[in-house]
């Protein structure tokens, strides 16, 4: 049961991340009204961006291993980003009304914004 309620708080705290995204940064938007369809939204999204994370991220990082050692780990703000922004395509093709509209500054500081949040609620919320 440790397990189900951890991958729960996991997406609550991201949907709740994502949402925080489409208010703040500008780019990222949720085109509906309905908070019924914005809640399912924001779970179907936080989904597809931890399955876009836990797929590519490692065959990322073990092809790019160089380019991490080379630029001290900040090549990961580049395919944070490029992950948040394949996340954005992955819901317009699924029809979902979140677009991310583009690289900079939208994707990056959306991957930050989610990023920094989902940590911090990890922290507050992921007590046993």
């Amino acid at each position: 049961m440790g397990f189900l309620k951890s991958l729960l708080i996991r997406l609550g705290s991201t949907a709740l991340a994502f949402w925080l995204a489409t208010l703040i940064i500008p780019g990222i938007t949720l085109r509906t009204d309905a908070i019924g369809e914005a809640v399912v939204t924001l779970l179907l999204v936080s989904v597809i961006f931890g399955v876009v994370n836990a797929v590519l991220q490692p065959i990322i990082k073990t092809v790019g291993c160089g380019l991490y050692l080379l630029t001290l780990g900040l090549i990961a703000v580049v395919v944070n980003g490029l992950l948040f922004l394949l996340t954005g395509f992955i819901a317009g093709q699924l029809d979902l009304p979140f677009q991310v509209d583009g690289f900079w500054p939208a994707a990056v500081l959306g991957a930050l914004l989610v990023g920094v949040v989902t940590w911090l609620l990890g922290l507050v919320l992921d007590r046993d």
